[in-house]
């Protein structure tokens, strides 16, 4: 998988002329199903990304980012996600 996954948009139910439970019902879990595997934590292969350490913020500059910002500790020189 690579590091940006495209989800087409799922193909909805045609609406019956009139109120259908189970047209509703149908529309509602394909619905759910979509936004599941939009929501869900996707594993993200990084093999080709290249990164100057030397460019990220440090652990001073962790009151000014946001969450899920990557950041280098100075104390051990490790990366870490702020959260």
């Amino acid at each position: 998988m690579g590091m940006f996954q495209n989800l087409n948009a799922p193909n909805l139910p045609l609406a019956p002329e009139e109120y259908s439970a189970g047209f509703v019902s149908q529309f509602s879990n394909v619905l759910r199903l979509y936004f599941n595997q939009t929501n869900a934590v996707q594993q993200v292969n990084l093999a080709g990304l290249n990164i100057d350490v030397n460019t990220l913020p440090t652990i001073a500059d962790l009151a000014n980012l946001r969450v899920g910002d990557v950041y280098r500790d100075t104390a051990d020189n490790s990366l870490k996600i702020k959260f």
